[in-house]
């Protein structure tokens, strides 16, 4: 099979969808990697190091063009979809519940879309989301702490405070995977840590991991209310699979905290789950609402590109194995997890989340498979 790996294109965008070593393990299996030249150079990885690897470094245009297969980081935009063909299985994150513009334009592209958000495996767990949300959640804690310092706009405050003064408080709405990583970084930094979810054997795992040493709530809305107002540092960190995230903090629980707080949603790119928050960029990562800091860069883990790139094709190598063996639609009939990732199936929605999301008509994925 021909698989092709493109250089990303998203604001200050420095991951990219294979590693050298990736690409020597599919290469000895005896397929044909295309890499887009320049596409490793953000993560370290020059030109060179894919070549000695046996892939074959090539323009844009045939790095989309050409392959069975392409598989990258992130959505595409509106030029990299028009350079697909129709056929092509799109192997990358599409987040494309809060997206109605791509998902219309991928159906129209007559295109297999697989999202890597929304492979879930048995046990209920994402497995190629699960890397991004671990880098995520511990930097929305790191770059939210440096946001509170007063150089940044921030209160002035020092998260793990000083003998004698009030340590600050760290509010974490949500106890999955960047739910628990921005809570390790938090509680190592010595904030008064609050996390809230509806699952009490998630909240009651945390309590048990941290020793009791962090404050666990059922997430109600009189508990969310009192609790984000009392946030110096407020993390979003819900998900629901494959769907717009659920608002839960409103405007009126913003309001309420004080000025120079800062907002980290790392659920932003499934739409929020905080009302006041939009996506940003690298480029341009902050803006205000009732003089609250809000961060809501789409594209976190791409701060740490190296980091990124080796976690992730981790988790998306033996998917990328499996489909260039036996071909997308046996790939998907025999594996259940991944068949999960399907979103859209040549001109179908075949994902119940994005079918929900935008009011289109859901189709089978058995169905679709049948053919």
């Amino acid at each position: 099979m021909k698989i092709g790996v493109p250089r990303e294109t998203k604001d200050n965008e420095y991951r990219v969808g294979m590693t050298p070593d990736g690409a020597r393990q599919l290469v000895a299996d005896g397929h044909e990697v295309l890499i887009e030249r320049g596409a490793g150079v953000g993560s370290g990885f020059a030109d060179a190091a894919y070549a000695q690897a046996g892939a074959r470094l090539v323009d844009v245009e045939e790095v989309f063009r050409a392959p069975d297969l392409v598989t990258k980081v992130k959505e595409p935009n509106e030029r990299e979809v028009a350079r697909l063909r129709g056929g092509q299985t799109l192997f990358t994150y599409l987040h494309l519940a809060p997206n109605r513009a791509l998902t219309e334009r991928l159906l129209a592209a007559d295109v297999i879309g697989v999202a890597y958000e929304t492979i879930r495996s048995p046990d209920g767990t994402f497995p190629v989301l699960a890397p991004m949300s671990e880098v995520a959640g511990r930097l929305a804690v790191q770059i939210g702490v440096t946001l509170l310092q007063k150089d940044r706009g921030g209160k002035g405050l020092l998260i793990g405070g000083v003998p004698g003064v009030p340590r600050g408080r760290v509010t974490v709405v949500g106890a999955g995977i960047v739910g628990i990583n921005a809570v390790r970084v938090a509680h190592a930094l010595g904030a008064e840590v609050t996390v809230l979810d509806i699952d009490l054997k998630r909240l009651t795992y945390l309590y048990d991991l941290f020793h009791g040493e962090i404050g666990t709530l059922f997430s109600s809305r009189v508990n969310l209310e009192r609790s984000v107002a009392q946030s110096d540092l407020l993390v979003g960190a819900v998900y629901l699979h494959g769907r717009r995230a659920p608002r839960l903090v409103t405007d009126a629980m913003v309001r309420s905290m004080e000025p120079g707080s800062v907002i980290a949603d790392v659920a932003v790119d499934q739409g929020g789950c905080i009302e006041t928050i939009h996506p940003t960029t690298h480029s341009d990562p902050t803006y205000l609402v009732h003089g609250v800091i809000h961060y809501g860069v789409a594209n976190m883990p791409a701060a740490v590109p190296r980091t990124s790139t080796f976690a992730l094709t981790n988790t998306t190598l033996p998917y990328i194995e499996r489909i260039a063996e036996v071909g997308v639609a046996e790939a998907l009939r025999t594996d259940c997890s991944l068949a999960l990732g399907a979103n859209v199936w040549r001109g179908e929605v075949v994902c119940e989340g994005v079918a929900e999301a935008h009011g289109l008509p859901l189709r089978a994925l058995e169905a679709v498979l049948a053919r």
